[in-house]
């Protein structure tokens, strides 16, 4: 590159624009579908019966742009790549538009690029289209990007949040709370004596597990913005339904529980990027429970509730000493710039 930072002409459609999208673009995302620049990527799609397309959309504002355990581009591509599973739909392609604030430095931009190409690559995708613009400084706060992702829903296969059921055991893949945390002691400068590390992953493996143990789930959510306590709260709203959980089921990390405590924050609506809930009928619910279990990122994988016919629209939480309270939905940005 002629230049060690990004440079308003890096967005001119000149020739810098082009020596950035071949020496860090292509370097690192370069496909068969991308490699010949043209204004859409083309691709075939061959459609079982009853089979469906699923696409989603998402923009990631993250600061900082590094974290420990990920960064921007990592929770742009596992993002996109969650949202897609969280419908039961095998991701298939991304599309990637960067909004560069002048001054940016190549390396870090390299760095985050490379970041996408790994996750990619680990969720089985490829980036096969996007965009580059470039802002003056102070516009941008380093790099914005947007993501779009297109996958297959399988025939017959119907997972949403308007599906939930009284009786549907709730599972939660894993301990909730560590992305925001992390994000937040990285933007804070703050040191902890314990570690605090992202859980951005992608996903689609694990559902991909879930589904081939019992493909009637009702319903995946992966807890990002808000936490556990709001995305229980949207399920329960859209399916009119009550939701009981257990705190003492609900897994914690001692690290996030520590920071928490020391900032005055409630994990439950601290963000993750590495987990999802799953509202399955209970006849399902061992099977899916084991079959998570089996899998990497499920390791540690619990039942925290129930679906009930009562307080509908509600989500009530069993406290360890044995009361029970009305768990909200967020009213305000508690972490803002997590994701």
């Amino acid at each position: 590159m002629p230049a060690d930072v990004i440079l308003l002409a890096h967005g001119s459609g000149g020739r810098l624009s082009h020596e950035l999208i071949r020496e860090v673009f292509l370097a690192h995302f370069g496909n068969a579908l991308l490699n010949p620049q043209d204004d859409s990527a083309v691709f075939p799609i061959d459609l079982p019966a009853g089979a469906r397309l699923a696409l989603t959309t998402d923009s990631y504002v993250v600061r900082p742009i590094f974290f420990p355990g990920g960064d921007i581009g990592t929770l742009a591509v596992c993002g996109t790549v969650n949202d897609l599973a969280m419908v039961g739909a095998r991701p298939l392609h991304l599309s990637a538009g960067f909004i560069l604030e002048e001054g940016l430095s190549v390396q870090d931009l390299t760095r985050v690029t490379a970041s996408m190409a790994r996750a990619a690559a680990d969720a089985g995708v490829a980036i096969v289209t996007g965009d580059t613009k470039v802002v003056e400084r102070g516009s941008a706060d380093g790099l914005f990007i947007n993501t779009a992702g297109v996958g297959v829903v399988a025939p017959g296969l119907s997972i949403s949040g308007s599906n939930v059921k009284p009786g549907d055991v709730i599972l939660l893949s894993g301990p909730i709370g560590a992305h925001g945390m992390a994000v937040l002691s990285q933007r804070e400068g703050l040191q902890f004596s314990f570690p605090l590390c992202s859980d951005c992953a992608p996903l689609n493996g694990l559902v991909a597990a879930m589904l081939a143990a019992k493909p009637n789930i009702h319903c995946l959510r992966d807890p990002t913005r808000g936490g556990l306590a709001t995305t229980l709260n949207e399920i329960a709203g859209q399916s009119h339904v009550g939701i009981e959980v257990d705190e003492v089921a609900i897994p914690v990390p001692e690290g996030v529980r520590a920071a928490c405590e020391l900032l005055g924050l409630d994990p439950l609506y601290v963000a993750n990027e590495g987990k999802l809930v799953a509202f399955v009928p209970p006849e399902a619910s061992g099977a899916v429970l084991l079959a998570m279990r089996a899998h990497p990122l499920g390791r540690e994988a619990t039942a925290i509730g129930l679906v009930t016919a009562e307080g509908l629209g509600r989500v009530v939480l069993r406290t360890a000493l044995g009361a029970r309270r009305v768990l909200d939905m967020l009213s305000g940005a508690q972490l803002p710039r997590i994701c």
